[in-house]
């Protein structure tokens, strides 16, 4: 049987990694390059595109070079990439014409203010694109490059401007310049994106000023977007065959490909998403309604909550508090605290993210009494990340319906044997890890393979080893403690501070 190797790039907020899987699945080499974070005195977050475009071809270079393969053999690429970030480029020159905006970057704040004031168009938008009207996505971001670089309405006005998240940049780059195109499920990120057209929507381009020429075109996840020789390092070209933003690259790459499949990234904050199946969910309850992908032809929904401050919160401890000197204490610490305490942490350094959305709030430590110690504080900011990954799983199942009964995970936090089986007795769910740990470019890899071919979706994900937690704890005991987590959220929704 003849050697097929699949070839994954993860574009990510800090730097790039390339990576390569056999025929069977598994993993056999990697290559990381980081990248630059530029940020100004305001605040504001940017990118290179052209850095990030030269990493992409480092990081091949040396996966490839460090796997000792024959490169003819890489028969299909896939990429993952960071979402919402935002790039505008010449599409006569390649260049681009203006440093990336990063997802993280507020800048366009106050485009989000005045497009409400000018339009009362906030609703509008959130029905039409399941996104609440935010400076986080492409739109206002494009928006504010629109008003503020000169030489973009320069080349608006030739007609050679183009705009793209960061994987229609890469696309463009790696084809030479032939494509000008995205996914669905970056497209769905954007802002401008239509859930029930699946097209981009007019309204909304012209609230936002933005010419619908400029904007890339959409196809299906797994289509062949076109081929690749990674600037001439491949003898022969590739085909391109997979692209996902990474949350959902990290729902294919779990294995969550059918209706009920969920996962849950613990990060620096984290992404709780859930695959609605066929038809969009539109929430309640504070969530996001994207497109998870359109692969076979069949387009699959997902429902995402976004968690401001998750693996964070064991950082705060570490370098503000000065409580543990490495995230792996918290483990033992927690174990050893009082079981009895009543000490809650709700987070809220950067306000109370999903399904609250309380920007201004402030973070508050509440119930601690005369005998809470290290211990106990460390055991509440463990708590609390499983207490919020809880209420956006408790926000998904009363939007839908669905029984939820095993939560998929990865991130460096699930290492943390306390909190993952925190994790299922506050959720009363079955906890899945994986033994990879890059979920979003092996679901984007796979995606590829299986569109190439190469690899059969009944079979592929055998390539993976599982670890589970299963609930231990009592009801009525859970149900204590989710009444004080709960009563402690609303004493901070409820609180007001004193105006200075």
């Amino acid at each position: 049987m003849r050697t097929f190797y699949v070839l994954g790039v993860d574009q990510s907020t800090q730097g790039t990694k390339a990576v390569l899987f056999d025929r069977n699945g598994k993993l056999i080499g990697r290559a990381d390059v980081p990248h630059r974070q530029i940020i100004n005195e305001k605040g504001w977050i940017s990118h290179n595109p052209s850095e990030i475009y030269e990493n992409v071809l480092t990081a091949c270079k040396e996966v490839i070079g460090k796997s000792a393969i024959d490169a003819d053999q890489i028969a299909c690429m896939g990429i993952t990439n960071q979402r919402e970030t935002t790039v505008v480029w010449d599409k006569k020159t390649g260049r681009e014409l203006a440093d990336a905006v990063v997802w993280q970057c507020n800048r366009a704040k106050d485009i989000c203010v005045k497009m409400e004031d000018t339009y009362r168009c906030g609703q509008e938008v959130y029905e039409k694109t399941g996104l609440k009207l935010s400076p986080y996505y492409p739109a206002a971001k494009l928006a504010w490059l629109l008003e503020n670089v000169p030489e973009i309405r320069q080349k608006i006005r030739e007609g050679s401007a183009a705009f793209g998240t960061i994987d229609s940049w890469l696309l463009f780059k790696l084809t030479e310049g032939k494509v000008h195109k995205t996914d669905y499920s970056n497209a769905s990120r954007t802002q401008l994106f239509n859930l029930e057209t699946l097209t981009w929507d007019e309204e909304i381009c012209r609230y936002f000023g933005i010419e619908k020429n400029m904007l890339p075109e959409i196809c299906d996840s797994d289509s062949c977007f076109g081929e690749t020789t990674l600037g001439g390092l491949l003898k022969k070209p590739i085909p391109i065959c997979g692209v996902l933003g990474d949350s959902h690259g990290a729902l294919f790459g779990h294995n969550c490909r059918k209706k009920g499949g969920i996962k849950a990234t613990y990060g620096t904050g984290s992404s709780v998403m859930l695959n609605t199946g066929e038809q969009k969910t539109v929430s309640k309850h504070g969530l996001s309604t994207s497109i998870a992908w359109k692969a076979g032809g069949q387009v699959s929904y997902v429902l995402e909550g976004n968690i401001n401050y998750t693996g964070a919160v064991i950082s705060w401890l570490k370098d503000e508090m000065g409580l543990i000197r490495s995230a792996g204490e918290s483990e033992a610490l927690a174990l050893e605290a009082n079981k009895k305490d009543e000490t809650y942490i709700v987070p809220a350094f950067s306000g109370l993210g999903a399904p609250w959305w309380k920007n201004d709030a402030k973070a508050i430590i509440t119930g601690m009494n005369r005998t809470t110690g290290k211990k106990e504080l460390v055991k509440a900011a463990c708590d609390c990340i499983a207490y919020q990954i809880n209420d956006v799983v408790k926000a998904m199942r009363a939007d839908t319906g669905l029984e939820i009964q095993e939560l998929c995970v990865d991130g460096g936090p699930t290492r943390n044997h306390y909190l993952m089986q925190f994790q299922s007795d506050i959720s009363e769910v079955r906890i899945k890890i994986p033994d990879a740990e890059e979920l979003s470019v092996i679901g984007a890899s796979y995606l590829a393979g299986i569109s190439a071919g190469i690899y059969d979706p009944d079979t592929i994900y055998r390539a993976i080893s599982y670890d589970y937690y299963d609930v231990k704890m009592e009801r009525a005991v859970r149900n204590k403690k989710i009444q004080g987590w709960e009563s402690a959220v609303q004493m901070l929704l409820n609180n007001k501070e004193e105006k200075k």
